[in-house]
């Protein structure tokens, strides 16, 4: 089925008001959600909610209380997201992190003890929108084998990087194949997923998404990805105080146990370097030259296709998520 924009709008909002969530959170968990859907990434919007909803009634998910700041300087910061929204948390901390730049030239805001906080490029396009430069890393339940092994010990880790510019300039994207919100989609619409994506337990090749869920997914790139992967773990686990490899929970699933991984934001002020103008001229000069070598594109431009046509057409949603949600109204 397909539904407006504004008609999921709605629905997202009255689900969180209808669960008792404060309004500046609903908010900020409403538009990412939209975003998330509106560029194609289907399987961190909408289709996440039946997973949220069941993490509120286990305790999982706290919808009272705030965050804290645990360690501070004047370009740096920690945050104990106390359990609640990972995309109240996540846009808490970007928005900091932006601030500190701002003053500083370049800040990092970890955070540990967040919830899933759906796609990593919305809180990227929060610094693009402020004039900075944004990266977002963060490290996910274990789903990937090391290159070569068959056990997954390694989230899906994604990235994002935002550049600010007349053009929308940016790259959201997983580490492994797949992401693995991916297969859960694919498992709930009762669809196989692409060949090359997953190995099943026993490390054989698989596209039934509840044996690759119980497998591995695989590095995208082999050992590119595999070490981009395990350097992301890193700066998204121990450096902020959060859960690594296979000790990660929370991320997907059934929230069976509080989520406690970590992310990373990250943002830096070009006119710190240089005039944010002459940054930004710069750079169009060198989209121009990579659009007129060929038949190309610049990251980024898929999902403002998405967008444009989206709004236009609305959004497809399987009917059995509608009706999961719906009575949860």
């Amino acid at each position: 089925m397909n539904i407006s924009v504004n008609k999921e709008r709605e629905l997202v909002k009255e689900i969180l008001t209808k669960i008792g969530v404060k309004e500046n959170q609903a908010d900020v968990v409403t538009e990412a959600t939209i975003d998330s859907d509106l560029k194609g990434f289907t399987s961190h919007g909408l289709g996440r909610f039946p997973q949220y909803i069941r993490g509120i009634k286990r305790g999982h998910i706290q919808i009272d209380g705030e965050y804290d700041i645990v360690q501070e300087t004047e370009s740096i910061a920690l945050i104990d997201g106390k359990s609640l929204f990972g995309q109240y948390i996540a846009h808490e901390a970007m928005s900091l992190a932006i601030e500190k730049a701002k003053k500083t030239g370049i800040a990092a805001v970890g955070t540990f003890n967040a919830n899933h906080f759906g796609i990593t490029g919305y809180y990227s396009d929060l610094a693009i929108r402020n004039d900075t430069i944004g990266i977002v890393i963060c490290n996910t339940e274990p789903g990937v084998a090391p290159l070569g092994g068959k056990k997954a010990i390694l989230g899906t880790n994604p990235v994002a990087i935002g550049i600010p510019s007349d053009t929308y300039i940016a790259v959201d994207m997983a580490t492994s194949v797949s992401a693995r919100g991916k297969l859960l989609e694919a498992q709930r619409k009762g669809e196989e997923i692409p060949p090359n994506t997953a190995i099943d337990k026993d490390g054989n090749p698989t596209t039934d998404p509840e044996a690759a869920l119980e497998g591995s997914i695989l590095p995208f790139g082999g050992v590119k990805g595999y070490a981009l992967s395990l350097m992301i773990e890193i700066m998204s686990g121990p450096l902020v105080n959060a859960a690594f490899g296979t000790k990660v929970t929370g991320t997907a699933g059934d929230y069976k146990e509080n989520c406690n991984k970590g992310d990373l934001f990250v943002a830096i002020d070009p006119s710190k370097f240089v005039p944010i103008e002459q940054f930004k001229a710069d750079v169009e000069e060198f989209v121009t030259e990579i659009r007129e070598s060929g038949d190309t594109f610049i990251p980024g431009d898929l999902e403002v296709k998405r967008i444009a046509e989206n709004e236009v057409k609305g959004l497809d949603i399987d009917e059995k998520l509608y009706d999961t949600l719906e009575n949860n109204l």
